[in-house]
């Protein structure tokens, strides 16, 4: 007879901290299922593939999972250097995926979880039930999984924030989807850059993502005539506006702001600042007018890069019961240490299973998913707290309490972010607050990752 403790722990995800979820699971004795939605392993990080990460290798990957792989031949790539998201997917995480052989699930998507038999009002019996997943599967069947836990690693890449200041799409953001991108571009590309070059882009956001993306865009503009940005920020522009600068610990990190600082000082961008955009309105020749709630308006934009953060999609858990902060989306645990009007990666302590915990005993949300609405997360934040859950699952309780990292401090609290020339983290350490020449950068807010 199947008892609740001989299933598996489902992690949802094969991104770094479902990966890594499983590696540590493994090494506890406990028998891990990941469903990936993708036809690979890190869909979302090869959805930035041409990135270059803001952390070292040496913090981007999970000590366990090593272990994994080194019966392998596989080589730990050189600690100091700085990876490319596809790097990252295919010198690690696929390999990693490639270990844990038939423990990984492609082409599944969790479309709900539940106990079996029982909705979230349900009290009787309810922590002895497992947990039910239904699935969709790439060639259209469904399909129902029994669990003994759930790790939700499935991160946040695939919501990102719409345009409106309220966090509702602007009035005409539906109609005006071909000119709106939601992601930082690929200017390498030559589609890419040709839907960008010589042409009037507006840029909303005031994060990491919206530096890599003034900065990009800068670049092009040197060989590009015409090119120009229009930085939209829905707050003023202050000492922390640029991010942490030579102040971050993360010296790649701080170059960001200081990148999306030059933009604006050698007038490839000009800063907007206090519009909250309410409306997007058609102009002459395919072009966009952004018009904010005072009804102020903009000259009119060829193409709109909205940059506004990202979201956890919390729909396939509707039947479970969740602990979570009615602002970040985070568990309430979690969300005090990490809101972003207080507080960097650098000043959240490592954290683990406690505060990762919700009222539905055996599930934790972990990775960017941990994070909700909050910015800033790094790689080595989510390989602790899989670490924490691994052990709280196999019953080590010690072990799951105890920290075992120490984050670098950002200088500011500014969010996360990617670059994309290897030469930033090697700035001098000068105090100097001048903003260097442009480089190009460029990458999502987000690893799972945000690196």
């Amino acid at each position: 007879m199947t008892t609740t403790a001989d299933l598996p722990v489902l992690v949802i995800g094969a991104g770094p901290a479902g990966l890594a979820a499983a590696a540590h699971l493994v090494g506890r004795g406990i028998e891990p299922l990941v469903l990936e939605a993708g036809p690979r392993a890190a869909t979302a990080v090869r959805g930035w593939s041409h990135v270059r990460l803001f952390s070292t290798w040496g913090e981007l990957t999970d000590p366990v999972a090593e272990k994994l792989l080194a019966p392998t031949g596989w080589t730990r790539p050189d600690a100091d250097t700085y990876p490319t998201g596809g790097d990252w997917a295919e010198r690690y995480l696929q390999p990693l995926a490639d270990v844990l052989g038939d423990k990984v699930r492609y082409g599944a998507t969790v479309t709900g979880v539940s106990r079996l038999g029982r909705d979230r009002i349900v009290d009787a019996d309810r922590e002895r039930q497992p947990f039910t997943v239904r699935l969709a599967l790439a060639e259209g069947a469904e399909e129902r999984i029994l669990a003994r836990a759930v790790v939700d690693a499935s991160g946040t890449w695939s919501t990102p924030g719409p345009i409106g200041a309220d966090g509702l799409p602007a009035l005409g953001e539906h109609a005006a989807s071909a000119r709106i991108s939601y992601r930082v571009p690929d200017l390498e590309d030559p589609a890419v850059r040709a839907r960008y070059a010589g042409k009037r882009t507006a840029v909303i956001g005031s994060g990491a993502s919206a530096f890599t993306a003034l900065a990009g865009l800068a670049d092009v503009a040197k060989g590009e005539p015409g090119t120009h940005s229009v930085w939209i920020l829905r707050r003023g522009i202050s000492g922390s506006t640029f991010g942490g600068g030579f102040a971050d610990q993360l010296p790649a990190r701080g170059a960001l702001g200081l990148a999306a600082k030059a933009a604006v000082d050698h007038g490839h961008a000009d800063a907007v600042t206090g519009f909250r955009t309410e409306i997007i309105e058609p102009a002459d020749g395919d072009r966009l007018t952004l018009v904010d709630e005072d009804g102020r308006r903009l000259d009119p934009v060829d193409e709109v890069i909205v940059l506004t953060g990202l979201r956890p999609d919390l729909s396939f858990l509707s039947e479970l019961r969740l602990a979570l902060d009615e602002r970040l989306q985070a568990p309430v645990g979690l969300a005090p240490l990490i809101d972003p009007n207080q507080h960097s990666c650098g000043t959240v302590y490592p954290h683990g299973h406690r505060e990762l915990s919700h009222p539905e005993r055996g599930l934790y949300l972990v990775g960017m998913k941990s994070y909700g609405r909050a910015p800033t997360f790094l790689a080595l934040t989510g390989y602790e707290q899989v670490r924490s859950v691994a052990a709280a699952l196999a019953g080590d309780t010690e072990a799951a309490d105890r920290v075992e990292l120490t984050l670098p401090d950002t200088g500011v609290c500014g969010g996360a972010g990617l670059f994309d020339e290897p030469a930033a983290g090697q700035a001098a350490d000068t105090g100097c607050c001048a903003a260097p020449a442009p480089m190009r950068i460029a990458g999502p807010t987000a690893t799972e990752g945000r690196g």
